[in-house]
Parts: C-alpha cells; structure tokens; sequence
C-alpha cells in the first residue's frame, strides 16, 4: 500500500524545551544506518545532539500539523553549517527532506554563503546530499564531509 505524500509543511522555531522528543526523533533517523556499520548506541546518539544542540538554531518540521523532522542550520563565519536534519523514518522519501533543503539552500544563495555538512559514512544521507549540490571535501573513518557552494548568480537573458 503507498503512503500519499504529507502536505503543508511548515517550520516552528524550537526551544530548550523540545530537546528530549527531538533526540529521540535523531535516534529513530539514525538507528537503520547505525546499525548497518554496528556503532548503534542511542545514549551516545543523545550525547551528540545534546554537545550541538543550538535551540536558537532549530527548526522543528512540522507536516499536515505533525511534527515529523527537525534541523539546525547555524552561521559559522563566511558559511553556514547543516549540524542537524533529520526526518522520522515513517515520513521519509516523501519529499519533506527536499523542502527543507530547497528552503536552507534558497536563504543561503540569498546570503551568499556556502552550507557545510557532514553524514554518516554508509548513510543514505550521502545520495540525498549529492543530489542537491553537496560535494565531497574530505572524510573520515565515519564521516564524509559537504559543501555546496553558493548557487550562480541567474543570467540576464537581455545581455
């Protein structure tokens, strides 16, 4: 049976508060992966949102009314860094995690700053990631590491 897509996503400011439902949501994202290169331990997995938690950074993702994902994207100098995007499992590859990514890359091209990532080595994150514009800089035993550059400035057609 095929899941229709979820509609009218909208975003909410996250706060302090929502730590606790958005650390099990990253442990419910994550856990396939984890597993998959057996480093699954959920109390380090809270740990690690818990050590790059910036609320004032946070958006909740919010789909026909349901809070189904959440991000953080946080100013870094000349660039911005993705610490956190994760969709539930449940609301994956129904195009929410391209919304959001459409709308961080649209406000960085508008900034003009380039969006860093990093994503688990093995993770189906890494095919998200390349197919909206986010390149390889380097890696690590765990890790493989983003950037996607500022989007070109239009061409004027008139020229």
């Amino acid at each position: 049976m095929a899941i229709a897509p979820l509609k009218n996503i909208t975003y909410s400011p996250a706060t302090a508060d929502d730590f606790e439902t958005l650390a099990e949501l990253r442990v419910a994202a994550m856990r396939e992966s984890l597993e998959r290169i057996g480093r699954f331990d959920p109390v380090r997995a809270r740990e690690r949102l818990r050590n790059s938690f910036y609320p004032e950074h946070t958006r909740l993702v919010f789909a026909d009314g349901r809070i189904v994902g959440f991000y953080t994207c946080r100013p870094s100098g000349d660039e911005l860094l993705l610490d956190h995007l994760y969709i539930h499992p449940d609301h994956q590859r129904h195009g929410i995690g391209a919304a959001v990514l459409k709308q961080l890359t649209a406000n960085a091209d508008e900034q003009r700053k380039p969006i860093r990532l990093n994503a688990l080595r093995g993770s189906d994150s890494n095919r998200f990631y390349q197919r909206h514009g986010f390149v390889e800089v380097t890696a690590d035993e765990f890790d493989i590491y983003y950037i996607r550059h500022v989007a070109s400035e239009p061409r004027d057609s008139t020229a």
